[in-house]
């Protein structure tokens, strides 16, 4: 049985490793995992290594005597505790990116997930330099999803975001809208990023098209100089969770 309320934290927790499991009840590690663990960090026996499924549960466990193979679940396992998204919201925050060049897409991806935001989304914008056909669209959302466990577990998190994409801005906003979501797209002039935001868009370095800017009437404002496609999606993951805990606080 899990526990909630006043738990702690796998962040507080001193072991050797974090890592992300199927199930939270077996807590066992992947091969790959167990490699990493015994092999490379040279986990001894009686070290704590803490588990999570990614979906805010965690616990933490014992290296065995005995861990030859990743057949064999870790020792001597705590209680499984339970913890909410960060600022204990409801609703999902969500930073959706266009399209840019090099590794910005998995720089964003690694520190949204290290921030603690809910979902990254992946948009085509019509000043988008980078586009992607099918096979790189499902080659990358699988290696950006494998950069956010990697950063889960680095920065001992319990919740794993969602990666989704590739949506036109048009195509995304009018989903968002229609599940009851509130949108703003990033652009200079709007207004100061408040609860009542739960997504906003980052358009690509040429800026948004006058077509997309019409297609979402709210605007946000992130900061007074201009910002790298990577920085602005950090910079808006930052002020979503801001807004969440000073409205939480205020409840």
């Amino acid at each position: 049985m899990s526990q909630t309320g006043q738990v702690p934290s796998p962040a507080a927790v001193s072991s050797v490793a974090h890592v992300v499991v199927d199930s939270i009840e077996a807590a066992q590690l992947s091969v790959a995992d167990h490699h990493h663990v015994a092999r490379v960090l040279r986990a001894r026996p009686g070290e704590s290594v803490t588990v999570t499924d990614g979906r805010g549960s965690w616990r933490a466990g014992v290296v065995p005597a005995d861990w030859s193979d990743a057949s064999i679940g870790l020792a001597n396992l705590g209680p499984v505790y339970q913890l909410g998204r960060s600022g204990g919201r409801v609703a999902e925050r969500c930073v959706a990116i266009a399209l840019a060049k090099a590794d910005k897409p998995e720089t964003a991806v690694q520190k949204l997930t290290e921030l603690g935001i809910d979902r990254v989304v992946l948009l085509t914008a019509a000043h988008s330099v980078v586009k992607w056909d099918a096979d790189k669209i499902a080659k990358n959302l699988a290696r950006l999803r494998s950069i956010s466990r990697e950063a889960v577990m680095q920065s001992r998190g319990v919740w794993l975001p969602s990666i989704e994409g590739v949506f036109s801005p048009a195509q995304f906003v009018e989903s968002e809208q229609r599940l009851g979501r509130r949108v703003a797209m990033a652009q200079f002039g709007g207004e100061t990023v408040m609860a009542k935001v739960d997504t906003i868009l980052i358009g690509p370095e040429g800026g948004w098209s006058p077509s997309e800017l019409a297609g979402c009437v709210s605007r946000v404002h992130l900061a007074g100089n201009v910002l790298r496609a990577e920085t602005a999606a950090i910079a808006a993951g930052v002020l979503l969770l801001h807004a969440s805990e000073i409205h939480g606080l205020q409840d």
